[in-house]
């Protein structure tokens, strides 16, 4: 059985998911220990309806994500809003990935969660064995966002207009 396609409830889901995602970037910017932030996915492509806004973060090793999360959730609900999604990826200086932004608010073990380590580090899903992303991406992602832009990838013009213009005036 093959999953359909993402049905936004809006016309056009791209630009909402390019503000959330400028909006998360001001917000996770300010979290301690956020080394840097990036564009990934779908949305950094013309892709017309994109299923989600996925974003990867650079980390210091350590750090209590419990900030990040916050705003995470935030990106996540209101790309929840209009029926798609986002993703918060993790990955440390060295370019490891870690996992993603769990998606509840309170860590606590959950039977149905498929992080290795459930629980064990706050606001951190570990499902190393569901995805993985790789040293390629996390060292080189397309769109650099934040501590300043970087590009490697010729991007859509929504991109351009949307999210990058607008950091490039506060950078």
């Amino acid at each position: 059985m093959s999953r359909q396609s993402p049905r936004p409830s809006v016309p056009y889901p791209r630009a909402v998911l390019l503000a959330e995602v400028l909006a998360f970037v001001k917000s996770a910017s300010a979290c301690p220990g956020v080394l840097r932030i990036a564009l990934v996915g779908s949305l950094a492509t013309d892709k017309p309806v994109p299923k989600d806004a996925d974003v990867l973060v650079t980390l210091e090793d350590g750090i209590e994500l419990g900030p990040l999360a916050r705003a995470g959730r935030r990106l996540k609900g209101k790309a929840g809003s209009i029926n798609l999604g986002a993703d918060i990826f993790l990955c440390r200086s060295d370019g490891r990935y870690i996992g993603r932004i769990c998606g509840f608010r309170e860590c606590h073990p959950r039977a149905a969660c498929h992080a290795r380590h459930c629980g064990g580090r706050d606001h951190l899903c570990d499902d190393l064995d569901i995805l993985t992303l790789s040293s390629d991406l996390t060292l080189a992602p397309p769109l650099v966002l934040w501590p300043r832009l970087e590009r490697r990838t010729v991007l859509p013009d929504d991109v351009e207009r949307l999210l990058v213009a607008p950091l490039a005036k506060e950078g």
